[in-house]
């Protein structure tokens, strides 16, 4: 695809990092004890990383400030990194492709990065990493090197080393030493961290939340940036207008860095033209490949929805490789080269659109969290549904803890499965539980959600809303209010006949499923 620069001066970005204390000054002085006479393991480091202040907690500090929080952002983040021994031109060795988005960010990265991957194996390129959130089964997803989880011996040492400093970087400046990034920023500063230890020179990086103020967009010179489907999403953080969405996620564009959308509605679209030329930035829109639309690319995400995002991640590596001065021919119409199909069909990317058959059940996986994602979703199912031979037995599980109203997200499915199924009841049973995965979650630390208000998880009070709200769209579905994601999976177990389920709402909800539907991986 054809790339279009102007170099203009940088406009300094401005944005958050909160700091966190550890929740026990009694456990901080524990742990710190421990680690100095014992091994430090993988699972020393993800107890570690969760006594950092949750992501609840920093959501809820900023809508408790009205979001003006926010300006802070960048500032604290180019702070903390000084702290760990790092200035953020430091990165720019990485040469890092930069994604944000309502929905498919996660997908679209997935796919860029399966796609150099290829070249990699070509010797175009050295190493390559991705960092993406949240995880599903082990925190080490977020931090990919060469297409796979960084190693849990390489987690631990690279973790306390950062963990290290900070503290070393409090002591020698009078800090207290207990105060740390809040959990997501620790994380970004560790895959930074790893990734110039590893002597990564190609990365690919997902926005956590926005743009402007995602503690990700230190990035000063990225290669690429692209903007995935843009919808309403983290209000409380960014805006409760598409207009205001848009603007925050297009804080990643950076002069002297291709950037992309996919096609949006026409006001986003404004926005993203007028913030493209504050910055000096060509914004290029980018449509489904013919390749990929008429099946000669194939996907290894197979889902109507997944060729723009994998469009976007094509012209994404297309940019990327010429700004490495290894030029390739990605163009809107002409054929792909080879490297770029294989990509697309080697893509992994677990939870999203994804079926797992056992036995009588077919578990049909996504985790969509957004109303435009679940809308998609439901056409999905509803697809997947049309499939079958003879009657099933329909069942739906669903959890969203972290959203606001995640009634309407709730609404928001149901209406695309009304669209796309026309039959009543939707499901024969809608089941509701928590984001435990199990009675016994507390031994493996990586499925210890910290992202959500413990009182309200206990009480089971998101699960009696979104089972009310679906008895009133949904009146002839049985409705069950269930603690754990294992006595939910253990509902539909017990049911006779060819069983079709549906799970959704929540990655956190896709990762507990995946452990208990197959532990062994």
């Amino acid at each position: 695809m054809p790339i279009r620069r102007t170099l203009i001066a940088r406009a300094s970005p401005t944005a958050i990092l909160l700091t966190t204390r550890r929740y026990s000054t009694t456990t901080a002085a524990t742990t710190t004890t421990t680690m100095a006479s014992t091994p430090r393991t993988y699972e020393d480091a993800i107890r570690t990383l969760n006594t950092l202040q949750s992501n609840f907690a920093v959501i809820s500090a900023i809508r408790a400030s009205g979001a003006t929080m926010n300006t802070a952002a960048i500032p604290e983040m180019i702070e903390w990194a000084r702290r760990i021994g790092y200035s953020p031109s430091d990165f720019n060795c990485l040469n890092i492709i930069h994604v944000a988005g309502t929905k498919g960010k996660g997908s679209t990265c997935a796919f860029a990065s399966s796609i150099l991957s290829e070249y990699r194996r070509a010797g175009v390129l050295r190493k390559t990493g991705l960092y993406t959130s949240p995880h599903l089964r082990s925190v080490r997803e977020r931090i990919q090197v060469d297409g796979r989880p960084l190693g849990e011996a390489d987690f631990a040492r690279y973790f306390f080393e950062v963990w290290e400093r900070v503290e070393a970087s409090a002591a020698k400046e009078g800090r207290d030493p207990n105060d740390k990034p809040a959990y997501f920023r620790f994380l970004t500063l560790l895959a930074f961290h790893v990734y110039v230890r590893e002597n990564v020179d190609t990365a690919v990086f997902e926005v956590g939340v926005g743009g402007e103020y995602d503690s990700t967009n230190i990035i000063e010179r990225p290669t690429a940036t692209g903007i995935t489907s843009l919808g309403i999403d983290h209000v409380a953080m960014l805006g409760d207008t598409i207009e205001k969405i848009a603007w925050n996620k297009a804080g990643i564009m950076k002069a002297g860095a291709a950037a992309f959308s996919v096609e949006q509605p026409t006001n986003a679209m404004e926005v993203l033209n007028s913030r493209a030329s504050e910055r000096g930035v060509e914004l290029n829109v980018v449509g489904v490949h013919p390749e990929i639309r008429d099946g000669s690319a194939k996907l290894g995400l197979a889902a109507d929805f997944q060729m723009g995002n994998a469009s976007l991640a094509a012209a994404l590596v297309g940019a990327h490789m010429q700004a490495l001065g290894h030029p390739i021919n990605v163009t809107p119409d002409g054929p792909l080269p080879e490297e770029v199909k294989r990509g697309l069909l080697n893509v992994e990317w677990p939870g999203r659109c994804q079926v797992m058959h056992q036995g009588s059940v077919e578990w049909n996986i996504d985790g969509a969290h957004t109303m435009e994602s679940l809308d998609v979703a439901g056409k999905w199912f509803a697809g997947k549904s049309a499939e079958g031979k003879k009657p099933r037995t329909r069942v739906l599980i669903f959890n969203q803890q972290n959203r606001d109203a995640p009634e309407k997200l709730l609404c928001a499915l149901a209406t695309s499965l009304q669209q796309h199924l026309g039959s009543e009841p939707l499901f024969d049973h809608a089941i509701f539980c928590t984001n435990i995965t199990s009675k016994e979650q507390a031994s493996k630390p990586d499925l210890i959600s910290i992202g959500s208000d413990s009182d309200a998880v206990s009480a089971l009070t998101v699960q009696r809303a979104l089972a009310d709200a679906w008895k009133a769209v949904d009146p002839g579905a049985q409705t069950h209010v269930i603690r754990t994601i294992e006595e939910a999976v253990g509902v539909v177990r017990a049911l006779d006949g060819d069983v079709h389920v549906l799970i959704t709402g929540s990655l956190h909800l896709i990762g507990g499923v995946l452990e208990i539907l197959d532990p062994a991986t």
